[in-house]
């Protein structure tokens, strides 16, 4: 059995695959906030439930928010800023008493699509989240390309390209640079502009809900998102040239988006035809989790 592990901002999600990538069980949890040995807690015992549960003893393999420095061997660039600056992943595996596998969360939505969702036998493929935050990965024939520097994929603290007067210097990121994608593409990025444009504070899926019943004003700003969208997703085209791109994450359920972002994007990549697909993520919220587990099949 093979266990993988969802660590995210809000939640930490745990699910077990058998030999034939079938799941067998799944919990799912708060993330216990701003608490370092908190969330070190909390995995462990999900993985000994999980094990209880099943009788047998896993391996573990684990999706992070940001990476591991390979400079240092700590946290960093994780949104979950408790995490940064720690050993996670030598902590983790002593609280275990095993060996893991961890790889960043967007790196195993790739992993994960690539090998039998919706990007199954594309020979490479960008993944995308849009949630709390804006992540990316890479995979190439069923492979991670995590990169010498294990930022591999790494496109949301990229700045937003083709910035338009009204977008400079723009919105200050967590990271301390201005106008990241981030800023942008993730839901509170579109809470951010929704409100600053309007005046009004609401989640980004009342947003999406009100502009699909044709409220003008939240119309307007899921067509400043998704024009922001093609611009972010066409610059990574014209470097990597995928066979297709996924969406997981919160936003990449606004069904609009398969539509109306390519046809955006096609002023932004260097082609006079883009065939490249726009899809969502086959296995939904879940692909992260299952990416995680796919970490131990080489």
């Amino acid at each position: 059995m093979r266990l993988g592990v969802d660590l995210g901002g809000t939640k930490i999600e745990i699910v077990a695959l058998d030999d034939g990538n079938r799941e067998v069980a799944r919990r799912r949890i708060a993330t216990p906030r701003d608490d370092y040995d908190g969330t070190l807690t909390a995995i462990r015992d999900l993985v000994l439930a999980a094990e209880h549960e099943l009788s047998v003893r896993c391996s573990v393999g684990v999706g992070i928010p940001g990476s591991l420095s390979p400079a240092t061997g700590l946290m960093r660039n994780a949104n979950s800023t408790w995490l940064n600056g720690k050993p996670f992943d030598r902590d983790l595996a002593a609280v275990l008493g095993r060996d893991i596998r961890i790889a960043n969360d967007a790196n195993c939505l790739a992993l994960s699509e690539s090998r039998d969702g919706a990007a199954k036998g594309l020979p490479v493929v960008f993944a995308v989240i849009l949630g709390t935050g804006v992540g990316g990965g890479i995979a190439v024939d069923g492979r991670l390309i995590e990169g010498r520097n294990r930022i591999g994929g790494e496109w949301g603290h990229n700045p937003l390209p083709d910035r338009r007067d009204d977008e400079r210097p723009g919105p200050l990121c967590y990271c301390g640079r201005h106008g990241c994608i981030e800023t942008y593409l993730s839901g509170p990025g579109l809470t951010r502009d929704h409100q600053a444009v309007t005046g009004e504070t609401m989640a980004a899926v009342d947003i999406c809900a009100l502009a699909e019943a044709g409220n003008a004003a939240a119309l307007q700003s899921l067509e400043r998102y998704e024009d922001r969208l093609a611009r972010a997703l066409g610059s990574v085209i014209n470097v990597i040239d995928p066979d297709a791109v996924v969406l997981g994450g919160g936003m990449s359920k606004v069904e609009r988006l398969y539509a109306n972002v390519p046809a955006l994007w096609q002023r932004y990549i260097f082609s006079e035809t883009v065939k490249t697909p726009l899809v969502p993520a086959q296995h939904g919220d879940s692909s992260g989790v299952r990416g995680a587990a796919w970490l131990w099949t080489d």
